[in-house]
């Protein structure tokens, strides 16, 4: 059996081998341990002083370095936490209603910009180093690595037995034969070759240098999908009801709506839906009574500005619809009673759905109806308005408050307010906030001192004084949807799947070099066999060994029966050695080995 081992310096860094590091600083691997990876070297370490130049080298190096550059990837993650932990600029009503439940913590939180994380100056200046940190280690490496793919693999070093893994055996089998043999069983393992008389130097692994480069040209595709996301994105919101004219893409048409820096109102895409129905079902027994089991709104959408060719679509809860380019997001449901208000001339001040917002799980919902068109028995302005719950299973003897969310047993509850609405003032209001500022509550219910109604659909709520009516005729429901456009999606997305294929090649691809030598010698054919891994590893021992056996038929192992087996120096000159580097054998320990045991250690 060969012998095959680990050599006096197994223990070391093959790289600092290669820089020849061991035994007092000896080069003794030469440009056969240099570049398996390609990492910089570190010219500065040894020069005179640095000046100005000198220290704008060092810190470009240090910004481009791989540990600044995994450093400034953390510092974004930590600097993303804020963003999604505090209300953003983005949706303007959750900040001020922030700022208003905290005004002590407020102040300082907009002097950090953390109102606005992803546009301040730091979360900025953070992504653009990654950005110059990343562009900088792709670079050079990407040069140097096209380099090693035109180069031939290295000469053998003059010493093989320095090499991690060594093995060397002697055989009747001609140099030549031996050479060619190696060169066949190394292609067949497709190793690069690179052979010089009887010497043949294979090298293989170079897919983990491709993956760690590709995995850093994914990040740097991730990033720019992500800015390319914030730059050129939009969203918005849109409450529609059941049966209602529906949702034409303008921006009229939204509830509130964020664009981004490269994408405004004028770049939306014509495109339109309208509700038809929505389906929701619930658990009604069992501790998940409640429970939704079921959200789907049903619409008709249509591409382009003429509202023909419409197509029936569903959109459910994490599966948007791709309308026009862009993806409609179901967000939430709940109920509009649906009512008739006559003032006090009998004329119809108001018909139609009024959305009620939830609540709570069971959807008790909140909502307001303002009539601002409505007269008085006299024929002058009276501006009515109602405000109060809505139970879709609600219980007269509890108060408004539902008891399941579906719809069962609707109940409406309102008080009546008449007076001046304030619409007129120029100050927006929220149409589901009621300003009683300037308004009087009717007193309804005077004996019960409750001051409202409850209604069930068809019931009619008189206003005292002939003031008017408010007729309960059904319920309709609702649902919100959020409109987005975010181009930067694709680009992450394959970005992010290329960093994985990338990570997994660098993490388990070795790069590993094999120097078979052949010299004619007094003993036979002399042959060396030497292996050097990018890391440390048993991967290229196993290797090694596995391609000595290969070889054993070719070139068998010489044996010399007149004389002892284990009587050569460490060089291994003598026939029929199997030696281990660096190791010693008792005089009494037997080392002769025959053909069929392998070529492991």
């Amino acid at each position: 059996m060969p012998g095959q081992g680990s050599g006096p310096d197994a223990g070391q860094d093959p790289e600092s081998k290669a820089n020849g590091t061991e035994n007092g600083g000896e080069d003794d691997l030469g440009a056969a341990g240099a570049q398996l990876s390609t990492q910089p070297v570190d010219t500065l370490a040894s020069g005179p002083a640095l000046g100005l130049v000198g220290w704008l080298r060092w810190m470009w190096r240090q910004l481009t370095s791989m540990r600044i550059a995994l450093i400034l990837l953390f510092l974004l993650s930590l600097a993303a936490i804020p963003g999604s932990l505090i209300p953003q600029h983005s949706d303007q009503l959750k900040v001020d209603a922030f700022k208003k439940a905290h005004p002590d913590i407020s102040p300082l939180y907009s002097r950090l910009d953390l109102f606005h994380v992803y546009g301040s100056p730091w979360f900025s200046a953070i992504y653009i180093l990654l950005f110059v940190s990343l562009a900088g280690c792709i670079v050079p490496r990407t040069w140097q690595f096209v380099g090693q793919l035109r180069a031939r693999p290295p000469a053998a070093p003059r010493h093989l037995t320095r090499l991690p893994a060594y093995s060397t055996w002697h055989t009747d089998a001609s140099p030549e034969q031996v050479a060619q043999a190696a060169q066949k069983a190394l292609r067949g393992r497709r190793f690069r070759i690179n052979a010089s008389g009887t010497s043949v130097a294979a090298e293989k692994g170079y897919l983990r240098e491709a993956g760690n480069l590709l995995f850093h040209v994914a990040l740097f595709g991730l990033l720019i999908g992500f800015a390319w996301t914030s730059l050129n994105a939009a969203s918005g919101g849109k409450l529609v009801v059941e049966g209602d004219d529906g949702f034409v893409n303008n921006l009229t048409q939204y509830d509130d709506f964020s664009g981004g820096t490269l994408y405004n109102a004028d770049d939306l895409k014509p495109f339109g839906f309208t509700l038809d129905s929505f389906d929701d079902k619930y658990a009604t027994s069992g501790p998940e009574r409640g429970t939704a089991l079921k959200f789907q709104a049903n619409i008709h959408y249509w591409s382009g500005t003429s509202g023909k060719d419409a197509k029936k679509g569903a959109i459910s809860t994490n599966h948007p619809l791709s309308i026009g380019g862009e993806k409609v997001y179901l967000i939430s449901h709940g109920y509009a009673p649906v009512v008739t208000v006559r003032d006090g001339q009998g004329n119809v001040a108001y018909q139609g759905p009024v959305p009620f917002l939830p609540q709570d799980t069971n959807l008790t919902s909140t909502g307001v109806i303002k009539v601002p068109d409505a007269l008085g028995k006299n024929g002058a302005s009276d501006q009515l308005a109602f405000k109060g719950y809505f139970t879709p299973t609600g219980d007269l003897t509890r108060g408004p408050m539902s008891l399941f969310p579906g719809e069962v047993a609707p109940i409406l509850w309102l008080n009546a307010y008449h007076g001046d609405l304030g619409l007129d003032s120029g100050i927006a209001q929220n149409v589901y906030q009621l300003d009683a500022t300037h308004m009087k509550q009717f007193q309804l219910n005077t004996k019960t001192g409750v001051n409202g109604v409850a209604l069930s659909p068809g019931d009619v709520m008189q206003l005292p004084g002939g003031a008017g009516s408010l007729t309960f005729n059904g319920v309709k429901t609702w649902a919100s949807f959020s409109i987005s456009h975010q181009s930067g999606n694709k680009l992450a997305l394959v970005s992010g799947v290329i960093a994985i294929l990338g990570l997994m090649g660098s993490l388990f691809i070795q790069r590993r070099r094999i120097w078979v030598r052949a010299l004619p010698s007094e003993h036979g054919t002399l042959v060396e066999m030497g292996g050097l891994g990018r890391s440390e590893s048993a991967r290229i021992a196993d290797e090694l060994g596995d391609l000595i056996a290969q070889l054993q038929p070719d070139a068998p192992v010489r044996t010399t029966p007149d004389e002892p087996a284990d009587t050569a120096d460490e060089g291994g000159d003598e026939p029929g050695t199997a030696r281990v580097p660096g190791a010693s054998h008792a005089p009494d320990e037997p080392t002769t080995r025959t053909d069929d045991e392998g070529a492991r250690p």
